[in-house]
Protein backbone atom coordinates (compact mmCIF):
# COMPACT_ATOMS: atom_id res chain seq x y z
CA UNK A 1 0.00 0.00 0.00
CA UNK A 2 1.25 3.66 -1.26
CA UNK A 3 2.81 4.94 2.00
CA UNK A 4 1.98 8.82 0.96
CA UNK A 5 -1.21 9.12 -1.04
CA UNK A 6 -1.26 12.54 -0.34
CA UNK A 7 1.01 15.18 0.97
CA UNK A 8 1.15 19.36 1.44
CA UNK A 9 4.22 21.14 1.77
CA UNK A 10 7.86 20.29 1.40
CA UNK A 11 8.83 16.42 0.60
CA UNK A 12 11.67 14.87 2.02
CA UNK A 13 13.82 13.11 0.08
CA UNK A 14 13.20 9.95 1.40
CA UNK A 15 9.10 10.70 1.27
CA UNK A 16 10.03 11.64 -2.14
CA UNK A 17 11.67 8.36 -3.47
CA UNK A 18 8.97 6.16 -1.95
CA UNK A 19 6.43 8.47 -3.30
CA UNK A 20 7.84 7.72 -7.05
CA UNK A 21 8.39 4.33 -6.13
CA UNK A 22 4.51 3.87 -5.59
CA UNK A 23 3.65 6.01 -8.61
CA UNK A 24 1.86 8.74 -6.02
CA UNK A 25 3.87 11.15 -6.18
CA UNK A 26 2.88 15.14 -7.85
CA UNK A 27 5.44 17.04 -7.00
CA UNK A 28 7.05 19.34 -9.15
CA UNK A 29 10.79 19.56 -8.35
CA UNK A 30 12.46 23.20 -8.58
CA UNK A 31 16.43 22.31 -7.85
CA UNK A 32 17.81 25.79 -6.95
CA UNK A 33 21.65 26.01 -6.56
CA UNK A 34 23.80 26.91 -3.73
CA UNK A 35 27.48 27.45 -3.15
CA UNK A 36 29.56 29.05 0.11
CA UNK A 37 33.04 29.56 1.29
CA UNK A 38 36.04 31.00 -1.02
CA UNK A 39 35.07 33.35 -3.85
CA UNK A 40 38.66 34.98 -5.22
CA UNK A 41 38.10 33.87 -8.89
CA UNK A 42 34.37 33.81 -8.47
CA UNK A 43 34.01 30.17 -8.21
CA UNK A 44 30.66 30.46 -6.41
CA UNK A 45 29.20 31.99 -9.08
CA UNK A 46 27.32 34.72 -7.03
CA UNK A 47 28.49 37.28 -9.32
CA UNK A 48 30.76 38.77 -6.92
CA UNK A 49 34.36 37.73 -5.44
CA UNK A 50 33.08 38.06 -1.54
CA UNK A 51 33.27 34.75 0.43
CA UNK A 52 30.29 33.79 1.85
CA UNK A 53 29.92 31.63 5.25
CA UNK A 54 26.37 30.29 4.63
CA UNK A 55 24.54 28.59 1.75
CA UNK A 56 23.96 31.19 -0.99
CA UNK A 57 21.40 31.06 -3.91
CA UNK A 58 23.67 30.82 -7.39
CA UNK A 59 21.58 33.04 -9.45
CA UNK A 60 17.60 32.65 -9.50
CA UNK A 61 17.24 29.28 -11.94
CA UNK A 62 15.33 26.01 -10.64
CA UNK A 63 16.37 23.58 -13.12
CA UNK A 64 20.34 22.55 -11.82
CA UNK A 65 20.95 18.71 -11.65
CA UNK A 66 24.49 17.93 -11.43
CA UNK A 67 27.22 20.06 -10.04
CA UNK A 68 31.27 19.82 -10.06
CA UNK A 69 33.62 21.82 -7.70
CA UNK A 70 37.16 22.50 -8.30
CA UNK A 71 39.92 24.54 -7.49
CA UNK A 72 38.81 27.98 -8.39
CA UNK A 73 36.31 26.73 -11.11
CA UNK A 74 33.29 25.66 -11.24
CA UNK A 75 30.45 23.73 -13.66
CA UNK A 76 27.04 22.45 -13.50
CA UNK A 77 24.63 20.71 -15.39
CA UNK A 78 21.43 21.59 -16.27
CA UNK A 79 17.98 18.94 -16.49
CA UNK A 80 17.60 20.10 -20.07
CA UNK A 81 21.07 18.72 -20.90
CA UNK A 82 22.97 22.18 -20.80
CA UNK A 83 26.33 22.29 -19.83
CA UNK A 84 27.98 25.45 -17.50
CA UNK A 85 30.88 26.78 -16.18
CA UNK A 86 32.65 29.81 -13.80
CA UNK A 87 35.44 30.99 -12.30
CA UNK A 88 39.11 31.37 -13.54
CA UNK A 89 39.80 30.34 -16.83
CA UNK A 90 43.64 29.53 -16.74
CA UNK A 91 44.44 27.50 -19.62
CA UNK A 92 41.25 27.27 -21.25
CA UNK A 93 39.71 25.46 -18.13
CA UNK A 94 36.39 27.12 -18.49
CA UNK A 95 35.91 25.83 -21.78
CA UNK A 96 34.80 28.68 -24.03
CA UNK A 97 37.62 29.01 -26.14
CA UNK A 98 39.47 31.32 -23.78
CA UNK A 99 41.99 31.50 -21.49
CA UNK A 100 41.82 34.73 -19.80
CA UNK A 101 38.35 36.31 -18.35
CA UNK A 102 37.00 35.37 -15.62
CA UNK A 103 33.28 34.24 -15.17
CA UNK A 104 31.48 34.86 -11.81
CA UNK A 105 28.12 33.90 -12.72
CA UNK A 106 27.37 30.41 -15.16
CA UNK A 107 27.90 30.79 -18.61
CA UNK A 108 26.91 28.23 -21.39
CA UNK A 109 29.64 25.81 -22.69
CA UNK A 110 28.28 25.32 -26.10
CA UNK A 111 24.94 24.96 -27.22
CA UNK A 112 24.42 21.47 -27.12
CA UNK A 113 21.59 20.09 -24.66
CA UNK A 114 22.91 16.36 -24.34
CA UNK A 115 25.50 16.74 -20.96
CA UNK A 116 25.08 14.01 -18.40
CA UNK A 117 27.82 14.19 -16.35
CA UNK A 118 31.09 16.76 -16.05
CA UNK A 119 34.01 16.48 -13.53
CA UNK A 120 36.19 18.76 -12.64
CA UNK A 121 39.76 19.50 -10.64
CA UNK A 122 42.23 21.99 -10.62
CA UNK A 123 42.02 22.57 -14.06
CA UNK A 124 41.36 19.32 -15.81
CA UNK A 125 37.76 18.54 -16.75
CA UNK A 126 36.06 15.66 -17.99
CA UNK A 127 32.23 15.22 -19.16
CA UNK A 128 30.00 12.26 -20.71
CA UNK A 129 27.27 12.75 -22.89
CA UNK A 130 23.92 11.07 -22.99
CA UNK A 131 25.18 8.90 -25.99
CA UNK A 132 27.73 7.72 -23.55
CA UNK A 133 30.57 9.58 -25.30
CA UNK A 134 33.52 10.98 -23.46
CA UNK A 135 35.18 14.64 -23.67
CA UNK A 136 37.78 16.24 -21.94
CA UNK A 137 39.52 19.87 -21.90
CA UNK A 138 41.60 22.17 -20.12
CA UNK A 139 45.65 21.69 -18.47
CA UNK A 140 46.96 19.47 -21.01
CA UNK A 141 51.03 20.23 -20.39
CA UNK A 142 52.97 17.88 -19.65
CA UNK A 143 51.16 15.16 -18.15
CA UNK A 144 48.09 14.25 -20.92
CA UNK A 145 45.69 15.09 -18.40
CA UNK A 146 42.84 15.69 -21.53
CA UNK A 147 43.76 12.46 -22.78
CA UNK A 148 43.65 13.20 -26.29
CA UNK A 149 46.84 11.94 -26.66
CA UNK A 150 48.74 14.88 -26.73
CA UNK A 151 50.17 17.62 -24.06
CA UNK A 152 48.58 20.62 -25.82
CA UNK A 153 46.16 22.70 -23.85
CA UNK A 154 42.38 22.32 -24.98
CA UNK A 155 40.24 25.37 -23.99
CA UNK A 156 36.87 23.81 -25.79
CA UNK A 157 35.53 20.55 -24.94
CA UNK A 158 37.19 17.32 -27.07
CA UNK A 159 35.84 14.32 -28.05
CA UNK A 160 38.63 11.65 -26.72
CA UNK A 161 38.57 8.22 -28.67
CA UNK A 162 35.20 7.33 -30.55
CA UNK A 163 33.64 4.87 -28.12
CA UNK A 164 29.98 5.49 -26.73
CA UNK A 165 29.56 3.54 -23.61
CA UNK A 166 31.31 5.35 -20.75
CA UNK A 167 29.07 6.21 -18.05
CA UNK A 168 31.21 7.63 -15.05
CA UNK A 169 34.22 9.71 -14.67
CA UNK A 170 36.31 11.59 -11.83
CA UNK A 171 38.79 13.92 -12.36
CA UNK A 172 42.10 14.84 -10.41
CA UNK A 173 44.38 17.34 -10.49
CA UNK A 174 46.44 15.82 -13.46
CA UNK A 175 44.96 12.43 -13.57
CA UNK A 176 41.50 11.49 -14.63
CA UNK A 177 39.61 8.31 -14.52
CA UNK A 178 36.76 6.72 -15.75
CA UNK A 179 34.61 3.40 -15.94
CA UNK A 180 32.56 1.68 -19.27
CA UNK A 181 29.58 0.59 -19.28
CA UNK A 182 31.14 -2.96 -19.32
CA UNK A 183 33.25 -2.77 -15.95
CA UNK A 184 36.18 -1.50 -17.36
CA UNK A 185 38.37 1.28 -15.43
CA UNK A 186 40.85 3.96 -17.58
CA UNK A 187 43.04 6.51 -16.11
CA UNK A 188 45.01 8.83 -18.15
CA UNK A 189 47.52 12.03 -16.93
CA UNK A 190 49.78 11.84 -14.48
CA UNK A 191 50.82 8.60 -13.01
CA UNK A 192 53.06 9.79 -10.09
CA UNK A 193 53.06 8.10 -7.05
CA UNK A 194 51.31 5.30 -9.24
CA UNK A 195 47.75 7.44 -9.13
CA UNK A 196 46.99 5.48 -13.03
CA UNK A 197 46.78 2.20 -10.54
CA UNK A 198 48.54 0.27 -13.75
CA UNK A 199 51.45 -0.62 -11.76
CA UNK A 200 53.62 2.10 -13.13
CA UNK A 201 54.64 5.83 -12.59
CA UNK A 202 54.68 6.07 -16.75
CA UNK A 203 51.67 8.91 -17.33
CA UNK A 204 49.65 8.36 -20.13
CA UNK A 205 48.20 11.00 -22.53
CA UNK A 206 45.04 8.52 -23.50
CA UNK A 207 42.32 6.29 -21.90
CA UNK A 208 44.35 3.21 -20.71
CA UNK A 209 42.89 0.15 -18.83
CA UNK A 210 43.68 -0.21 -15.47
CA UNK A 211 44.10 -4.41 -14.91
CA UNK A 212 41.50 -6.35 -17.01
CA UNK A 213 39.00 -6.61 -14.69
CA UNK A 214 34.96 -5.99 -15.50
CA UNK A 215 33.40 -5.19 -12.40
CA UNK A 216 34.17 -1.64 -11.33
CA UNK A 217 31.17 0.31 -10.19
CA UNK A 218 32.75 3.92 -8.87
CA UNK A 219 35.73 6.10 -9.11
CA UNK A 220 36.58 8.76 -7.31
CA UNK A 221 40.48 10.65 -7.83
CA UNK A 222 42.17 13.06 -6.12
CA UNK A 223 46.01 14.26 -7.05
CA UNK A 224 47.73 11.15 -5.69
CA UNK A 225 45.39 8.81 -4.88
CA UNK A 226 41.95 7.04 -5.92
CA UNK A 227 39.34 5.30 -4.46
CA UNK A 228 36.44 3.50 -6.26
CA UNK A 229 33.52 0.75 -5.33
CA UNK A 230 33.55 -2.69 -7.43
CA UNK A 231 30.03 -4.59 -7.99
CA UNK A 232 30.30 -6.55 -5.18
CA UNK A 233 30.58 -4.17 -2.76
CA UNK A 234 34.28 -3.93 -1.97
CA UNK A 235 36.26 -1.13 -1.44
CA UNK A 236 39.81 -0.48 -3.49
CA UNK A 237 42.37 2.11 -3.70
CA UNK A 238 45.88 3.14 -4.84
CA UNK A 239 48.00 5.76 -5.02
CA UNK A 240 50.64 7.66 -2.60
CA UNK A 241 49.56 6.46 0.99
CA UNK A 242 51.96 8.69 3.05
CA UNK A 243 48.93 9.83 5.46
CA UNK A 244 47.08 6.95 5.40
CA UNK A 245 45.01 7.92 3.03
CA UNK A 246 44.75 4.38 0.92
CA UNK A 247 42.57 3.47 3.99
CA UNK A 248 44.91 0.36 3.78
CA UNK A 249 45.53 0.19 7.18
CA UNK A 250 49.32 1.39 6.96
CA UNK A 251 51.19 4.37 5.01
CA UNK A 252 52.90 2.63 1.79
CA UNK A 253 52.24 3.85 -1.62
CA UNK A 254 50.42 1.76 -4.06
CA UNK A 255 50.49 2.18 -7.47
CA UNK A 256 47.83 -0.59 -8.15
CA UNK A 257 44.26 -1.36 -6.83
CA UNK A 258 44.20 -2.88 -3.25
CA UNK A 259 41.84 -3.72 -1.43
CA UNK A 260 40.34 -1.45 1.72
CA UNK A 261 39.36 -4.38 4.90
CA UNK A 262 37.13 -7.40 3.30
CA UNK A 263 33.37 -5.99 3.41
CA UNK A 264 31.66 -6.30 0.73
CA UNK A 265 28.42 -3.52 1.11
CA UNK A 266 30.36 -0.06 0.42
CA UNK A 267 28.00 2.18 -1.87
CA UNK A 268 29.90 5.36 -2.58
CA UNK A 269 32.90 7.04 -1.78
CA UNK A 270 35.06 10.47 -2.02
CA UNK A 271 38.12 11.34 -2.30
CA UNK A 272 39.78 14.69 -1.17
CA UNK A 273 42.86 16.34 0.39
CA UNK A 274 44.49 13.19 1.33
CA UNK A 275 40.97 12.40 2.58
CA UNK A 276 38.55 9.74 1.85
CA UNK A 277 34.74 9.65 3.13
CA UNK A 278 32.18 6.77 2.26
CA UNK A 279 28.80 5.19 2.67
CA UNK A 280 28.03 1.79 3.34
CA UNK A 281 24.51 0.26 2.26
CA UNK A 282 23.54 0.21 5.73
CA UNK A 283 23.61 3.82 5.66
CA UNK A 284 26.46 4.05 7.90
CA UNK A 285 29.13 6.92 6.82
CA UNK A 286 33.52 6.21 7.31
CA UNK A 287 36.15 8.13 6.96
CA UNK A 288 39.90 7.83 7.28
CA UNK A 289 43.30 9.49 6.20
CA UNK A 290 44.77 13.45 6.70
CA UNK A 291 42.51 14.43 9.37
CA UNK A 292 44.09 18.02 10.65
CA UNK A 293 41.55 20.20 10.25
CA UNK A 294 39.14 17.33 11.80
CA UNK A 295 37.91 16.52 8.01
CA UNK A 296 36.47 13.05 8.73
CA UNK A 297 34.19 13.97 11.40
CA UNK A 298 35.31 12.23 13.65
CA UNK A 299 35.38 14.43 16.96
CA UNK A 300 39.40 14.06 16.63
CA UNK A 301 42.13 15.67 14.70
CA UNK A 302 43.78 11.84 14.52
CA UNK A 303 44.48 10.79 11.37
CA UNK A 304 43.68 7.42 10.36
CA UNK A 305 45.18 4.55 8.25
CA UNK A 306 41.85 2.47 7.59
CA UNK A 307 38.15 3.66 8.03
CA UNK A 308 36.56 4.44 11.25
CA UNK A 309 32.96 5.02 11.43
CA UNK A 310 31.45 8.58 11.70
CA UNK A 311 29.37 8.41 15.27
CA UNK A 312 26.29 5.67 14.77
CA UNK A 313 23.87 6.93 12.62
CA UNK A 314 22.71 4.35 9.63
CA UNK A 315 20.75 7.25 7.28
CA UNK A 316 23.51 8.93 5.77
CA UNK A 317 23.42 8.62 1.81
CA UNK A 318 26.26 10.29 -0.09
CA UNK A 319 29.43 12.36 1.02
CA UNK A 320 32.00 14.78 -0.93
CA UNK A 321 35.58 15.84 1.05
CA UNK A 322 37.51 19.23 0.24
CA UNK A 323 41.19 20.40 1.00
CA UNK A 324 39.73 21.90 4.57
CA UNK A 325 36.17 20.51 4.92
CA UNK A 326 33.90 17.95 4.18
CA UNK A 327 30.31 17.66 3.52
CA UNK A 328 27.51 14.86 3.73
CA UNK A 329 23.68 14.52 2.88
CA UNK A 330 21.00 12.05 4.75
CA UNK A 331 18.47 10.16 3.86
CA UNK A 332 15.80 12.45 4.97
CA UNK A 333 17.55 15.20 2.68
CA UNK A 334 19.13 17.09 5.25
CA UNK A 335 22.82 18.20 4.61
CA UNK A 336 25.68 18.48 7.24
CA UNK A 337 29.38 19.56 7.58
CA UNK A 338 31.38 16.78 8.46
CA UNK A 339 34.55 18.34 10.10
CA UNK A 340 36.52 21.03 8.62
CA UNK A 341 35.74 24.84 7.71
CA UNK A 342 38.30 26.94 8.28
CA UNK A 343 38.80 30.59 7.57
CA UNK A 344 36.47 30.69 4.13
CA UNK A 345 33.49 29.64 5.75
CA UNK A 346 33.11 26.32 3.85
CA UNK A 347 31.18 24.39 6.81
CA UNK A 348 28.56 26.68 6.13
CA UNK A 349 27.47 27.78 9.30
CA UNK A 350 27.71 31.49 8.87
CA UNK A 351 31.35 31.32 10.73
CA UNK A 352 34.65 30.65 10.24
CA UNK A 353 35.11 28.19 13.13
CA UNK A 354 36.56 24.37 12.28
CA UNK A 355 34.23 21.29 12.85
CA UNK A 356 34.88 17.80 14.14
CA UNK A 357 32.11 15.91 14.36
CA UNK A 358 28.94 16.37 11.89
CA UNK A 359 26.82 19.55 12.31
CA UNK A 360 23.76 20.33 10.39
CA UNK A 361 23.58 23.40 7.62
CA UNK A 362 20.50 25.18 7.85
CA UNK A 363 17.29 22.87 8.35
CA UNK A 364 16.26 22.30 4.60
CA UNK A 365 15.21 18.95 4.01
CA UNK A 366 15.51 18.66 0.14
CA UNK A 367 19.12 18.65 -0.17
CA UNK A 368 19.81 16.26 -3.49
CA UNK A 369 23.82 16.57 -4.50
CA UNK A 370 26.76 18.34 -2.69
CA UNK A 371 30.23 18.59 -4.06
CA UNK A 372 33.36 20.16 -2.09
CA UNK A 373 35.67 22.12 -3.99
CA UNK A 374 38.97 23.05 -2.59
CA UNK A 375 38.24 26.07 -0.28
CA UNK A 376 34.47 25.63 -0.95
CA UNK A 377 31.15 24.30 -1.75
CA UNK A 378 28.72 23.74 -4.25
CA UNK A 379 25.08 22.16 -3.50
CA UNK A 380 21.61 21.69 -5.07
CA UNK A 381 18.15 21.42 -3.06
CA UNK A 382 15.85 20.07 -4.45
CA UNK A 383 13.04 22.08 -3.22
CA UNK A 384 10.09 19.86 -4.12
CA UNK A 385 6.76 21.25 -3.63
CA UNK A 386 3.35 19.84 -4.59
Amino acid sequence: MPQWKQYSGIWTATQQAQAIADGTWTGVPRPELYAWGANNSGMLGIDSLVNTSSPTQVGTLTDWQQVSAGDQNSFAIKTDGTLWAWGRPDDGVIGNNQTLIYASSPIQIGALTNWLQVSTAYRNVSAIKTDGTLWCWGDNNPEGAVGDGTIINKSSPVQIGSDTNWYQTSVGEDVVAAIKTDGTLWTWGTSTFGVGGRSTTVQCSSPTQVGLLTNWSKVSAFKSFMNAVKTDGTLWSWGLGNLGQLGTGNVITQSSPVQIGADTDWANVAAGYFTSSAVKTDGTLWGWGYNYFGTIGDNTKVYRSSPVQVGALTTWSLASVGREHSMAIKNDGTLWTLGGGGTTGAAGQNNVVFYSSPIQIGALTSWSAVDCGQYYVLAINANPTT
